[in-house]
């Protein structure tokens, strides 16, 4: 368990004209609300594989895709429904993908964590822990290469800090003065090994500060701040053309994954940061300041629901893929597998 003292709730005034203020509220709650049913599909057997969910950091991608242009490549990891969905992927194809049906983003092949759309520069959904780092350092070459003026924003849990590939991409990012955006979520586990478990350097600006990067640390739990944040490290990184590392402090209310059963958070810790759940601080703050009435609140989370729930249809009218087209795509001739059968047989 960490010892970290939980901080107070994010407070404050809400520096934004309304339309923009309530834009953001209206964001996080269709992440919500999408996540939980999600998780109610799951228990039914309608969503299968595995499943990530974000409930509790919305802050972090409501604040943060509000900063990046419609030209920047965005990579995100498995827990990225809500990456997905603030880029612009419509809910209706986010949804089909969890159920693996043909009129998903990734035609029903990737499921939960490999959901990707071209058009949007949304780069995946990545199943293994660090994955998209060098794809995002990747991307980054290409778009200097070629002389194209954008960002890559990489979205990536702390645990990604203890993989080698962290460091290999924050290396030639730093050394090729790359545009690149690392945006660490750290919501302080990795699957259930907590922080100070599995990294000796907890700080974990300094130990991207060692690449000679710029670094910022922001209250992720705050969609105000970590909107405000990005907005200034992104225009950063594309008047110098050089990564920024930025750190998200964030926490999942859910356990990692569907499968995991939580024995390694106390309840009372989970409690305590549900205090500092973005959606109702925010909540309040726009209240107190006169932005936001209860009966518009409930209009927009009736408004989220019903997304989801037409979502929720066009995944179940949507057809699986045909038996014809399954090995469309697959790199691999049929003789090819059937002699790589035979050479495994004679070993």
């Amino acid at each position: 368990m960490n010892k970290m003292k939980v901080p107070a709730p994010p407070h404050g005034p809400v520096p934004w004209q309304k339309e923009f203020a309530l834009s953001m509220l209206a964001d996080m709650l269709r992440i919500r609300r999408m996540e939980e049913r999600a998780a109610e599909l799951y228990g039914q057997q309608k969503i299968r594989g595995f499943l990530h969910l974000y409930i509790g950091e919305e802050a972090v991608a409501a604040g943060a895709l509000r900063a990046l242009l419609a030209d920047d490549n965005v990579v995100a990891t498995y827990r990225e429904h809500g990456h997905a969905l603030l880029r612009g992927l419509k809910m209706d194809t986010i949804m089909a993908e969890m159920f693996g049906r043909q009129d998903g983003c990734s035609r029903g092949r990737g499921g939960s964590m490999h959901l990707f759309d071209r058009e949007h520069r949304f780069f995946g959904g990545q199943g293994i822990v660090g994955g998209g780092l060098p794809l995002a350092t990747g991307l980054a070459l290409a778009d200097k290469l070629s002389k194209r003026h954008a960002l890559s924003a990489c979205f990536f849990g702390e645990g990604a800090m203890a993989e080698g590939a962290f460091h290999e991409a924050m290396n030639l990012a730093a050394l090729w003065q790359l545009p690149v955006l690392f945006c660490c979520e750290n919501n302080l586990y990795a699957m259930g090994t907590a922080l100070a478990r599995s990294e000796s350097q907890t700080d974990l600006c300094v130990k991207a500060a060692s690449y000679g990067v710029e670094v910022m640390t922001v209250d992720g739990m705050d969609v105000v701040a970590v909107h405000e944040a990005v907005r200034v490290a992104a225009q950063k990184v594309r008047d110098g053309s050089s990564p920024l590392f930025v750190e998200l402090r964030t926490y999942r209310f859910r356990a990692h994954s569907m499968f995991d059963p939580d024995l390694y958070r106390a309840k009372a810790e989970i409690e305590a940061w549900k205090t500092r759940g973005p959606i109702h601080t925010y909540t309040a703050r726009l209240k107190a300041q006169g932005l936001l009435s209860e009966d518009e609140f409930l209009a927009l989370d009736a408004a989220a629901v019903a997304e989801v729930e037409a979502a929720v249809a066009f995944a179940e009218g949507s057809n699986w893929e045909s038996v014809e087209d399954l090995l469309r795509d697959v790199h691999s001739s049929a003789e090819s597998a059937a002699a790589g059968a035979a050479a495994a047989g004679a070993a």
